[in-house]
């Protein structure tokens, strides 16, 4: 049982104020000059679920032979603060990876929030999204969701299993739930499925393996598979394993990314 109380009126410990850790106000925290590479989109990013999402599509785009895919990959060193930094908060305001710009245009095109770029490269390439109105909205629901669900994995199960400073039952009982919840979910959906959409692989697997696919494989927090017990899980740990055999997931996956610094 603990003895906190919530106060009427939050304050913020100026004591626990720093660059690196969150804070509850928004914008650059000091001035920074990100480089620009020689191709036409710039990626800056990390190897995170969010951040590989943006490699595996521009990889699969390649893997597809689209000539004209050409980017630099940057590192965003979220551990020490590189969000934050003034260039890339123009980028995005919200000073999340991953970020991009395309300078194909006459005007630079910024994009943020991983599954908006997603949706960016491949109405632009026109791959891995479907031109029929009832397929591109089950696409549309499976991104939703996706943006919708994950926190709760991440944010939610992630950190209290993983990274909270000690052990919580309450928070780890409940993100626990709605984690399973979630790959209950999916697994009944993809019963008879290659892949999210159907038969068709498109940018919504993308979005969704590197957090669920990776987390049913034992990828994402130490023995978090176990803890689960992804075995309960056959259709999804088998779309799971088909995705991760593809050639352009795994470059991504072992991308390396160019410093700022």
């Amino acid at each position: 049982m603990s003895d906190y109380k919530i106060p009427k009126v939050w304050e913020w410990n100026q004591e626990e104020k720093n660059q690196l850790g969150n804070q509850p106000v928004a914008g650059s925290r000091f001035e920074q000059t990100l480089p620009v590479g020689e191709h036409p989109l710039q990626v800056y990013s990390l190897g995170t679920p969010n951040g590989i999402k943006v490699t595996i599509l521009l990889e699969e785009l390649k893997e597809a032979g689209i000539d004209d895919v050409a980017y630099d990959l940057y590192k965003i060193n979220i551990s020490e603060g590189d969000q934050f930094g003034s260039d890339f908060v123009k980028i995005n305001p919200n000073s999340k990876i991953p970020a991009m710009v395309d300078y194909s245009q006459d005007k630079p095109i910024r994009v943020f929030e991983s599954v908006s770029i997603l949706l960016y490269l491949a109405e632009k390439y026109g791959e891995f999204i479907p031109t029929l109105l009832s397929e591109r909205t089950e696409l549309m629901n499976w991104l939703f969701w996706q943006t919708g669900a994950a926190p709760f994995v991440g944010g939610g199960f992630g950190h209290f299993y993983e990274y909270a400073p000690f052990a919580q039952e309450y928070p780890i009982n409940r993100y626990t739930m709605e984690t399973k919840r979630q790959l209950d979910l999916l697994d009944k959906h993809l019963a008879g499925k290659a892949f999210i959409n159907g038969d068709e692989y498109t940018i919504a697997d993308m979005a969704i393996w590197p957090w669920y696919g990776r987390l049913v494989q034992g990828d994402l927090y130490s023995d978090a598979d176990k803890f689960l017990n992804v075995q309960e899980y056959p259709n999804l740990k088998a779309w799971a394993d088909r995705i991760s055999e593809r050639p352009a997931i795994k470059r991504a996956i072992d991308m390396e990314y160019k410093e700022i610094k």
